[in-house]
């Protein structure tokens, strides 16, 4: 059975190709269009599917897509809203000003230097007008109740437009490659459930998703067994820890749906307890299920980021996101006396939060779907749709786009008027460049699937050096508060991290933090944020050996199984595809060499 599945068009439209319900293809547009998270109708991606695959629009059983008909959800976004003004009607909330005023008191005086603020206990300084806003809009509970139904109002009715248009845009964007036939939709929710379970290759799972919305949802669990999964609770929307998270995001000046990482690196920094007691207050957690008062109003952040410290506020939310997602898990895991849990929904693109629901007790085994966010439904609904009580063996990599041949790379440093070299040890000699303190780009193989570079589109670096953090991502164009990530050697894992087993293939495609060993934190200080955690990639060399050897090679140089892993691209630009973006990348981000398949170049720029 062949699946073509689209993902949602409202940001980073994807394409997957199911056979037998196997991932064949995925990859995103905005990786062949160049523009970060682009939406619409992925033209781009399903031509080089197709083209990839071999395979003819006319050779597919089904098209899914992981949302319903507009109608349908509209339908259920205005039920929604009827239960969240109920909600708010009979919530009780406590007395902000006099939570305010306490925890104002506990904030320290702080000196150290944090890269990337003015000084370290910086503000969102917004003058007189936009505080006086903020304090009626935010706390003030007459105004703020009505703020937070208007705000969701104003939502909803967007949401509604953009179904309408996405829906005219996917079946004219199929139409034009041959397509009339219906597609087949799946509950966005269930997508994502699907994706993390048929990828785990567990025969049972807790599904839990977490993320903005989905077909009425924030978030869901559901028991799946023997290849069928069972919706056991929605979380219905706005009670959206998504939605949370992204109103910290805007309040802090990042952009929300895009900088959310930004906000767990800074949260390291600050004291989550100076205003945890004031975010738990506002939210509902009982039976399993969790809501969020005023979830829709995006001023009451804005009036804590006026008030207090960024990394005092990014601290308490991360900390409250982990408390309630703690809670919701951990009672559906004892309810169910399930203990492998596997994770997808864009709220699970928090490798903290990941770390923490590893640690629920119950918890034996974690999955992370690798594409967790919305670009990852499509294969999600693909996966749904095509399978019959079937369990599959879990994916092995995510290496799942296209690749390109060795002419292709060639031309590329032609027209760039790049020379190159072919060594004979092509690993020993990147090993000896890294370990010589020189930055690597590795462009090699297929093009991972999803937000994290794999070693395929890869920059690599030793982490001996913690000063790396400042000058590469300065280099890069980047602003950033978390630390690179390692890459590890699979069978050095216990050596550098805490607590590993049960998470270490999910820990292959950097989904999840652990706490470093003495030894990592010694020899890698690069890779290992204040908090003394790190993101690491796993590396088998069945699953990449060019990749592997490298690092084997560095290991024998170093002792260390350790480098530096970030994504190869330039600041706000999608992680390289093609031969031509590598070199451009490479060459704008002044990187020393280039690792073209088996071609190393050195930067003339870097030549003397």
């Amino acid at each position: 059975m062949k699946v073509l599945g689209i993902s949602p068009l409202d940001k980073d439209a994807t394409v997957s190709v199911v056979v037998d319900g196997k991932i064949i293809f995925a990859a995103g547009e905005e990786r062949f269009s160049r523009v970060k998270q682009q939406d619409g109708f992925p033209k781009l991606a399903l031509e080089a599917a197709l083209a990839y695959t071999g395979l003819q629009i006319s050779d597919f059983d089904d098209v899914a897509y992981a949302f319903m008909n507009w109608g349908s959800e509209a339908d259920v976004i205005n039920r929604n809203l009827d239960e969240e003004k109920a909600f708010i009607e009979r919530f009780e909330p406590q007395n902000l000003q006099e939570q305010i005023k306490e925890a104002l008191k506990k904030v320290p005086e702080r000196v150290q230097p944090i890269h990337g603020l003015t000084e370290p206990n910086a503000k969102m300084e917004k003058g007189l007008l936009h505080n006086s806003y903020y304090n009626m809009a935010g706390i003030q509970k007459f105004a703020s109740n009505g703020i937070a139904l208007k705000g969701s109002k104003a939502w909803a009715e967007e949401a509604v437009s953009s179904f309408q248009r996405w829906e005219k845009e996917l079946t004219a964007g199929l139409a034009q490659f041959g397509w009339n036939k219906p597609v087949k939709r799946v509950d966005h929710h269930m997508s994502h459930a699907a994706n993390s379970y048929y990828c785990s290759g567990f025969a049972e799972a807790l599904c839990i998703t977490l993320d903005g919305y989905g077909t009425g949802l924030a978030g869901s669990v559901c028991e799946a067994k023997n290849g069928k999964i069972r919706r056991l609770h929605g979380v219905s929307y706005p009670n959206s820890l998504g939605t949370l998270y992204e109103h910290v995001t805007s309040s802090l000046g990042f952009k929300p749906g895009r900088h959310e990482g930004k906000i767990v690196g800074l949260a390291s920094y600050g004291d989550p307890d100076i205003l945890k007691d004031i975010l738990l207050s506002r939210i509902e957690q009982k039976d399993g299920d969790f809501k969020i008062y005023e979830a829709n109003n995006i001023y009451f952040s804005r009036y804590l980021a006026s008030k207090f410290p960024k990394i005092d506020v990014a601290a308490a939310y991360q900390r409250v996101l982990e408390i309630v997602a703690v809670n919701f898990v951990q009672h559906w895991v004892k309810k169910t006396g399930i203990s492998n849990v596997v994770l997808s929904g864009g709220v699970t693109a928090n490798v903290k939060l990941n770390q923490r629901i590893f640690e629920v007790h119950g918890v034996e085994q974690l999955f992370v779907y690798p594409n967790m966010g919305d670009g990852g439904c499509g294969t999600g609904a693909a996966l749904y749709i095509s399978q019959h009580g079937q369990v599959q063996p879990t994916i092995e990599n995510a290496y799942f786009g296209p690749d390109y041949s060795e002419q292709d790379m060639l031309s590329a440093l032609e027209e760039a008027g790049l020379q190159a070299e072919r060594p004979e040890n092509l690993a020993a000699s990147v090993a000896a460049l890294i370990n010589e303190g020189q930055v690597v780009a590795r462009f090699d193989g297929r093009m991972e699937y999803g937000p994290r570079a794999l070693g395929n589109r890869s920059i690599m670096y030793h982490a001996r050096e913690p000063e790396v953090n400042q000058w590469l991502n300065k280099r890069l164009g980047r602003t950033e508060f978390m630390p690179f990530a390692p890459v590890t050697l699979f069978e050095a894992r216990e050596r550098c991290y805490h607590n590993i087993a049960g998470a270490e293939h999910t820990a292959e495609f950097m989904t999840v933090t652990f706490d470093c060993t003495e030894f990592m934190r010694e020899n890698c200080p690069a890779a290992v944020h204040v908090d003394g955690t790190a993101r690491p990639q796993l590396i088998k060399r069945d699953v990449n050996p060019g990749y592997y050897d490298i690092l084997k090679e560095y290991e024998k140089l170093t002792g260390i199984p350790s480098l530096i892993n970030t994504s190869f691209n330039m600041h706000e630009e999608p992680i390289v595809n093609s031969p031509k973006d590598a070199v451009r990348a490479f060459l704008d981000g002044k990187l020393d060499y280039l690792l073209l398949g088996p071609f190393l170049v050195k930067n003339p720029a870097e030549q003397h």
